[in-house]
């Protein structure tokens, strides 16, 4: 469902011309939301989702695809945005980078360091010059991070 709503949501955003930043369909507290996030070099405002909203929901309303009830979140991918592909890993490389981990790695529930790199396997950050490699099934999230 996520493949199909990527390709009829994707195109109307960069129809209005903001860049599609992610796409997810989540539960939480027994409710559905499908959260769109969006950006642009000029920053997203209030009125831009607003804009997105309104469009993705027509066209959402007429093809219906989505067998479920949801709410509608459109918003800026932020300042601290989520990493969520290979494509915004490459994109942020060398940037700073906060990786929340699920459980412990080395003891520790969080890193923050330069993003150095990543494979299938790992996410490699460098932390006070030293190299860690992450592995990828120990991550929950990881966000950009202002200076260090």
């Amino acid at each position: 469902m996520i493949d199909k709503l990527i390709e009829l949501i994707k195109p109307l955003v960069e129809e209005l011309n903001y860049d599609f930043y992610h796409l997810e369909f989540v539960n939480e507290d027994g409710e559905n939301y499908l959260r769109i996030y969006i950006d642009s070099s000029e920053g997203i405002s209030h009125s831009d989702c607003e804009k997105v909203s309104r469009k993705v929901s027509d066209v959402l309303d007429e093809e219906d695809p989505i067998p479920y009830s949801y709410y509608l979140e459109v918003s800026s991918s932020g300042i601290f945005r989520t990493l969520f592909t290979d494509e915004h890993l490459k994109r942020y490389n060398g940037n700073n980078v906060r990786i929340k981990i699920k459980g412990t790695f080395n003891h520790e529930k969080e890193f923050v360091g330069k993003l150095n790199g990543f494979n299938d396997e790992n996410i490699e950050i460098i932390i006070d010059e030293e190299e860690i490699k992450i592995p990828r099934k120990k991550i929950k999230r990881i966000n950009l991070e202002g200076e260090l």
